[in-house]
């Protein structure tokens, strides 16, 4: 067939599959770009994110509240950590302290939530690489208590945050 036999660009018509298909590809890919926005404003990624992320924060700022208040940190009323050994002082400072950080982070992801949206792949990115980190020390340097500690949640909230944080780089509110 030569050029003047060719059937011109079609019109009206939907696209064939190919392209379709690689249109779904590039739509799934995830966008780095999404972790530092230009609008840190406006959260265009599926909505299921950022009420993970509120949940999470949530139950983040009353541990956080925990390790600060309680007498003990939570070490040995909720961890059940015996923190009457010699050193048991040193581990309920160290909790506490910990809490401090805890509710830091947990006061920048409720800003994030509150006034900045567009930061939720990077707050979730947070949260993930978090519980990366805990699982990999945890792992590396386990503690000893009398009870598995709420901690241990960790092994079941990375793959939960893994997924929200590839959602919100993927995704986008029309999928919701």
């Amino acid at each position: 067939m030569n050029s003047a036999e060719r059937p011109g660009p079609r019109t009206g018509t939907s696209p064939g599959p190919r392209a379709a298909s690689g249109a779904l590809r590039r739509a799934a890919r995830p966008r780095l770009s999404r972790l530092l926005p230009g609008d840190a404003t406006t959260f265009s990624g599926p909505k299921w994110t950022t009420a993970m992320l509120a949940a999470v924060n949530g139950v983040g700022t009353v541990r956080s509240l925990i390790h600060i208040l309680a007498p003990d940190s939570g070490a040995g009323s909720i961890a059940s950590m015996d923190t009457k050994v010699a050193g048991g002082d040193n581990i309920v400072g160290l909790l506490a302290q910990w809490g401090g950080g805890q509710l830091l982070e947990a006061g920048v992801i409720w800003v994030v939530l509150w006034r900045y949206r567009g930061l939720v792949p990077l707050a979730l990115g947070v949260v993930t690489a978090e519980q990366a980190l805990r699982v990999g020390i945890g792992t590396s340097k386990p503690l000893v208590t009398a009870r598995t500690p709420p901690g241990a949640l960790s092994w079941g909230l990375l793959p939960a945050a893994a997924v929200a944080l590839a959602a919100s780089l993927t995704g986008s509110s029309e999928t919701d």
